[in-house]
């Protein structure tokens, strides 16, 4: 049985603190409408790994390639 290599992707988070709520927000520079928040840096670290997740599997069920 073949397996498909692992890939490993990177991207930028953008990482602010809401003045009203005092939450952090984050966002991915490279997927549009991408973000995020929580009131901590750990929680936001899973959420956005979470956001980005279904960001892409999102991406690739919607988007089919032409044939």
């Amino acid at each position: 049985m073949s397996q498909s290599p692992v890939t490993q992707q990177h991207f930028t988070a953008i990482i602010e603190r809401d003045p009203e709520s005092n939450w952090l927000v984050g966002s991915v520079a490279e997927l549009p409408d991408c973000y995020t928040q929580a009131p901590d840096m750990a929680s936001l670290e899973v959420n956005l790994s979470e956001a980005i997740q279904v960001y892409l599997d999102t991406v690739s069920t919607t988007f089919q390639p032409v044939r």
